[in-house]
């Protein structure tokens, strides 16, 4: 059975200024995707499934996608309008995908194992990998699993403005129960995590406070779930209809409350690092050479 990894690569980039995705960030010019590629073939992954727009196609295996095709099993699927459920059309003057979900269900018909999804522009670290390899190979009997690899809040944010993430709570048997979608944390003046979205003068966050970073271990039965509840978002009243987005941290939580989804929190040794803004790559390309220069990665990869 494959071991396959989902990468989410059709975002906009918004806050970055361009496709952030297919950005040369690596001292050998290398797209940060390419990093969560050579460590998931390390950990046992032999399938990759990439989730982009198709105006990238072309672009995207030219710059990655035929240099990885030479390491393992490559699929492309496109998060485009003409995949949502039940035929749904968006209204007039939408331009942005509905978000994670989406993305996740563009790859149904090509993926009928456990799967593990990421974002195209995080790092995540080797062990990540590894611990999510060893998790999917757990799932393989099970219809109804999920996982999750945590990193602290602290490890997330930037100093360049503010991040989305998913904050989360766990219980004794290392479990998830509860997943908050977050907007707008960043560092105050003093050093201290804040989230600006529920308060105007920011209520604090613990720097460990684990945090989702999309790195999600699923089974096939997702994209029965995500398909129904997806159709349901869409065609409901609520959020603004040229913007709203459906997004994976909530939808897990969700299907932890409707179909006892029970989500195993993975922890990991691995740093986290990626590029919100424009302003992040200088850091994130420094932090990669230190990789290299450790013997870590090749000179090239």
């Amino acid at each position: 059975m494959k071991t396959t990894l989902l990468i989410m690569a059709a975002g906009l980039g918004s806050r970055y200024g361009g496709n952030k995705q297919i950005d040369r960030i690596g001292p050998g010019g290398e797209i940060l995707m390419e990093y969560s590629v050579h460590d998931a073939v390390e950990a046992g992954f032999d399938k990759v499934v990439f989730v982009i727009k198709r105006s990238m196609a072309d672009i995207f295996r030219e710059l990655a996608g035929d240099r990885i095709a030479r390491k393992c099993e490559v699929h492309y699927v496109f998060q485009e309008y003409d995949g949502l459920p039940g035929g749904f059309c968006p209204p007039e003057g939408r331009t942005k995908p509905y978000g994670t979900v989406h993305a996740v269900l563009a790859a149904k018909d090509v993926i009928h194992e456990p799967f593990a999804v990421i974002n195209a522009d995080d790092y995540y670290g080797k062990d990540a990998f590894k611990i999510m390899a060893e998790s999917l190979r757990s799932m393989r009997d099970k219809r109804i699993a999920a996982s999750m690899v945590a990193y602290h809040l602290g490890n997330t944010v930037s100093t360049n403005g503010t991040v989305t993430r998913g904050v989360c709570e766990t219980n004794e048997h290392g479990q998830l129960v509860k997943v908050t979608e977050t907007y707008k944390i960043r560092p105050d003046g003093q050093g201290v995590i804040r989230d600006y979205h529920s308060a105007p003068e920011g209520v604090p966050l613990a720097a460990d406070t684990p945090v989702s970073m999309n790195f999600w271990g699923l089974t096939p039965w997702y994209f029965e779930a995500a398909e129904r509840d997806l159709s349901a978002f869409l065609r409901s009243g609520e959020g603004d209809p040229l913007t709203k987005e459906f997004v994976l941290p909530t939808h897990i939580d969700t299907l932890m409350h409707t179909d006892q989804l029970r989500v195993e929190v993975l922890s990991t040794r691995a740093v986290w690092f990626g590029v919100t803004y424009r302003e992040d790559k200088p850091y994130v390309t420094a932090e990669l050479k230190k990789l290299h220069d450790a013997g870590l990665y090749p000179p090239v990869l």
